[in-house]
């Protein structure tokens, strides 16, 4: 079973989490993606989110919040995500580009009603709401 290795951001804003629409996906993602071979899930992370939502993240403020195993969305069968989540305060708007049409909060409610589930989204939300920090 092969795995892939990601970062994930998570932004929560009145108990909802901010998720990123991917195009090439056509599904609301958690923001972030593959880290490369050579750099740490910190800075994958950092440099997606760049790319992603043109947001300079501080390092030093993100904070390792959970990991997660799920089925990768989109990919071939039998290839697991591996994802290390990190919580970050948002000072500044995201303003979508490469592959990112646009951002929205969700909270677990308003996420059951999406046709295209993401299995990460899935968990991370559930997890959320268990924590007590979504509706």
């Amino acid at each position: 079973m092969a795995q892939m290795f990601t970062a994930g951001l998570v932004i929560i804003k009145q108990k909802k989490l901010l998720l990123a629409f991917s195009n090439n996906k056509q599904a609301w993602y958690l923001p972030g993606g593959k880290i490369d071979s050579n750099e740490t899930a910190t800075e994958g992370l950092i440099r997606k989110i760049k790319e992603e939502l043109n947001i300079e993240l501080e390092e030093t403020e993100l904070k390792f919040y959970t990991h997660i195993t799920a089925q990768a969305f989109g990919e071939t069968d039998g290839i697991i995500m591996e994802q290390n989540c990190y919580l970050y305060e948002l000072k500044e708007m995201p303003s979508p580009s490469a592959e990112i049409n646009d951002v929205k909060y969700f909270d677990s409610h308003d996420y059951s009603f999406e046709l295209k589930q993401v299995p990460g989204v899935v968990i991370i939300l559930q997890r959320l709401k268990k924590d007590g920090l979504v509706h």
